[in-house]
C-alpha cells in the first residue's frame, strides 16, 4: 500500500512538472507579428508624461500619412473636448525606427520605418489641470483601422477659450467608421501622398491575418484540464485488494492447542 502511494505521488509530481513546463514554454513563445500599418510611432507630448506649459498643438506621428478624414479629439479631465481641428504637419525623421510587418508569399517580413507623419491637433484652451486624452481614428493604406489614445497629465496654467469657440461634438465621418469597422472598401479610403525615399514602399494590400485567441488562452486551458484530471484522480478511492487464498493465520493462532512445555 505504501509503494502504491509513493508511485501516485511520483506520477502527480511528473504531471505537475509537465504542466508547468508547458505553461512556461507557451508564455515564452513569440506572439504573431502585428499586421496593422500606419501605426502611431511617437507623439508630443508622450503618453504618461506631465505637461507644464499650455501647448497650442499636440503632434501625433504615424508611420504613414493619416487619412484626410481621420478623426482626432482631445478631452479634458471632466470629459469635455478642447480640440479645435487638425492639420498635416511636416514629416520628421524618427529617433527610433518603427518595425511593421508585411505578408510576402505567406511569410511575415519586417520593414523599418524611419519617418513620422504628424497630425497636428489644435488645443483650444486648457480649462483645468488634470488628465487629458488625445484620441485618434484613421484607416491605413492597407484598409486596417488605426485607432488609439495618448494620455498625459497637464499641470500648467489654465487658459481661456477663444472668443466664439464652442466645444465640438461631431463624431467620426460615417465613411471612416465604415472602413474602420470593415464594412467599407479599402479603395474608398482617401489617397495618401507619396512616401519619402527613406520610407519602405508598402507591400501589395492583403487581408490581415486572423489573430485568433489571445496567447494565454491555450496555456490556461491546458492547466485547467490537467488540474481537473488531477483532482478527480486524487478523490478516487483505491479499490480494496482481494486475496486469492485463505488468510494466513498469525503465529500462535493455528486453531490447535499450544504444546505445553515438558515439566
Amino acid at each position: 500500500m505504501r509503494s502504491r502511494s509513493v508511485t501516485a505521488r511520483d506520477t502527480l509530481s511528473r504531471v505537475l512538472a509537465a504542466v508547468a513546463a508547458t505553461l512556461v514554454v507557451s508564455l515564452l513563445l513569440p506572439a504573431a507579428p502585428a499586421s496593422a500599418h500606419g501605426q502611431l510611432a511617437t507623439s508630443t507630448p508622450l503618453t504618461g508624461t506631465v505637461v507644464r506649459e499650455p501647448l497650442t498643438q499636440l503632434a501625433l506621428y504615424f508611420t504613414e500619412q493619416p487619412a484626410t478624414n481621420a478623426h482626432f479629439t482631445i478631452s479634458g479631465p471632466n470629459g469635455s473636448r478642447v480640440d479645435n481641428g487638425w492639420s498635416l504637419g511636416e514629416p520628421k525623421r524618427l529617433d527610433k525606427p518603427v518595425t511593421e510587418y508585411f505578408m510576402v508569399n505567406g511569410v511575415f517580413e519586417p520593414r523599418l520605418y524611419h519617418t513620422g507623419f504628424p497630425a497636428m491637433v489644435t488645443v483650444a484652451h486648457w480649462p483645468t489641470k488634470g488628465r487629458y486624452t488625445a484620441s485618434y481614428l484613421s484607416v491605413a493604406s492597407d484598409g486596417e483601422a488605426v485607432r488609439g489614445a495618448v494620455t498625459f497629465d497637464y499641470q500648467g496654467r489654465t487658459t481661456a477659450a477663444p472668443a466664439g469657440w464652442t466645444a465640438p461634438t461631431a463624431g467620426p465621418d460615417p465613411a471612416l467608421l465604415a472602413l474602420a469597422e470593415g464594412e467599407g472598401s479599402a479603395s474608398a479610403a482617401p489617397a495618401a501622398t507619396a512616401a519619402p525615399a527613406d520610407t519602405p514602399t508598402a507591400a501589395p494590400s492583403v487581408s490581415p491575418p486572423d489573430r485568433g485567441l489571445p496567447a494565454w488562452v491555450l496555456p490556461a486551458a491546458i492547466v485547467g484540464v490537467v488540474g481537473t484530471i488531477i483532482l478527480v484522480a486524487a478523490r478516487r478511492k483505491p479499490t480494496p485488494r482481494r486475496s486469492g487464498g485463505a488468510t494466513r493465520p498469525r503465529a500462535g493462532t493455528t486453531g490447535r492447542p499450544a504444546r505445553r512445555g515438558r515439566r
